[in-house]
């Protein structure tokens, strides 16, 4: 099955509570109203795309609708698909390359799937024959570094560690100085989980970017903070704040395919203006891919 077809598939529960719900709106409807609109507002409300950006889409629309003259509300549908199309295309989606090595840290609260994420960008990067090194600078927790430890093992690719508790700062520049030696197209850096309340560890987080600036001008390249789609607008708090502690350059948005609240990654572009990098739609090491917003809009209102 091809990529757009399991996209397609993943977004299934979130196409329902959107897409056909703005069907339903719409169908058998013989004007554009105010009514309508409050019940459109509403359908992407409760897709979790966020009030603030339903607001914002809805005054998009109205506006479009009175300069285009649009009378049918049949053309709505096609003319939202181009506005979150347009949402979701504003700025650059590519991952940022530098060095070499290429430096990404990689950053999110507990139980969004960090590490796994680490180990499926390695395997994606890899597989297109790149030389890709893993450092293990999440050391609060010994499982943290064996888990990216059987990551590394199952896709061929190196860890960089040191003893549990550790200072990350630490692995991070004896990761970055074999990097530069075994000459590597990219070095990936796994941190501890941690809430975005923490302001000790986000300190810690700082630390870790300072010493990877100072010994490599313009890293880390990218921080991408990883978030659930199942948490929905929780989301968007987390990347708020992550973003403001640590200059998150990049979403990675997983468990796409277990969720009714994929309308967060609209949210999340509209407030945040974060671009989304990668999107998980599996379990599989193949099923993290980089974000193309013309796909995922083409699979999220086309069935």
């Amino acid at each position: 099955m091809g990529f757009l077809n399991r996209l397609k598939e993943s977004l299934a529960k979130t196409r329902q509570g959107l897409v056909e719900k703005i069907e339903s709106l719409i169908t058998g409807r013989q004007a554009i109203d105010e009514n309508l609109y409050e019940e459109l507002e509403e359908a992407l409300i409760a897709a979790d795309v966020g009030v603030e950006t339903a607001l914002e889409l809805m005054e998009t629309l109205r506006c479009q609708v009175r300069e285009r003259k649009i009378r049918d509300p049949e053309q709505l549908k096609p003319l939202l698909q181009e506005l979150v199309r347009n949402t979701l295309s504003a700025g650059e989606n590519s991952l940022n390359r530098g060095g070499p090595p290429t430096v990404i840290l990689v950053v999110g609260v507990n139980g969004v799937g960090k590490t796994t994420t680490i180990g499926k960008l390695a395997h994606y990067y890899k597989s297109r024959g790149e030389r890709v090194l893993l450092a293990a600078a999440d050391t609060f927790r010994a499982a943290a570094i064996d888990q990216l430890e059987i990551w590394g093992q199952r896709v061929g690719v190196d860890v960089i560690k040191h003893k549990e508790g550790a200072d990350p700062a630490a692995v991070a520049y004896d990761a970055l100085q074999a990097a530069r030696a075994r000459k590597m197209d990219m070095l990936i850096i796994d941190t501890a989980g941690r809430l975005h309340t923490k302001s000790n560890l986000m300190e810690e987080l700082k630390k870790v970017r300072r010493v990877l600036g100072r010994e490599l001008p313009g890293a880390p390249h990218e921080v991408l903070l990883v978030l659930d789609a199942t948490t929905g607008q929780n989301a968007i708090s987390q990347a708020r704040l992550f973003g403001e502690a640590t200059g998150v350059t990049g979403i990675v948005l997983t468990k796409l395919d277990g969720t009714a609240k994929g309308g967060v990654i609209i949210g999340i572009r509209q407030i945040l203006d974060i671009p989304v990098k990668f999107i998980g739609i599996g379990e599989g090491v193949e099923d993290l891919r980089p974000f193309n917003p013309q796909e995922f809009v083409t699979a999220l209102f086309e069935r």
